[in-house]
């Protein structure tokens, strides 16, 4: 089959399926089969970040971006609950980080930009260690193990999701339960065609993250009274 599936189309399906998960987290607790539902979100929002990665003009814009909403979250959470879980947007940060030090060895592949990439991998691990990220340290990798082939005669997008779902099974394996339905999102991967879609929607996808949680927060306060 032709593959059909826009970076757009499949950020818009990570997004509704992030919004199912959180409204079966904040909401509708009884029902795990939104949870279920919801392990969409991760691996797709991982692939793209390494596409990112790979197509971004300015690392810096890209990285702070990112960055930056992660700590205007994190402000907007611990003065809601005093909660010091670093969001997924941290978890992004970190693979990020990562990539770019993967890049910089793979353009000048020597002694000292291999130091500075598995110095990253193992600063990853430090962090967290020290503190609670979402996804943990083999969160942090997923999007690293997509950006593996990048620049390679790898370069697919088949190959770069047969990594990434390596990277899932150890995240399933550290975390158990529901996270080995995120390999779910394999086959809309592999129907990715490499392209951005019509239209720029990225200053949308930065709003959505902050903004749903909001939403759903709100109604479940006002639910519980």
């Amino acid at each position: 089959m032709h593959p059909f599936l826009t970076g757009n189309a499949l950020k818009l399906i990570a997004a509704l399926s992030m919004t199912i998960d959180h409204a079966g987290l904040l909401l509708f607790p009884q029902y795990p089969v939104l949870r279920i539902l919801g392990r969409l979100a991760f691996p797709i929002f991982a692939f793209m970040i390494a596409e990112g990665c790979k197509y971004t003009h300015s690392r810096r814009r890209y990285f702070g971006n990112i960055f930056a909403l992660a700590v205007l979250c994190q402000i907007v959470y611990y003065l809601a609950d005093g909660s010091l879980y670093l969001s997924i947007l941290f978890t992004f940060s970190l693979s990020i980080l990562t990539i770019f030090a993967l890049q910089d060895f793979r353009r000048e592949p020597t002694p000292l930009r291999g130091a500075v990439f598995f110095s990253a991998i193992a600063a990853v691990y430090v962090l967290n260690r020290v503190f609670s990220i979402d996804y943990g340290f083999w969160g942090c990798m997923v999007p690293v193990f997509a950006a593996l082939p990048q620049n390679t005669k790898w370069d697919t997008t088949v190959f770069s999701t047969l990594l990434l779902g390596l990277g899932l099974v150890f995240l399933g394996l550290a975390f158990g339960g529901r996270q080995m339905f995120a390999l779910a999102a394999i086959p809309l991967l592999l129907c990715y065609n490499g392209k951005r879609g019509r239209w720029n929607m990225k200053s949308f996808f930065y709003i959505f993250y902050p903004a749903h949680l909001v939403i759903l927060q709100l109604i479940a306060w006002l639910v519980r009274g």
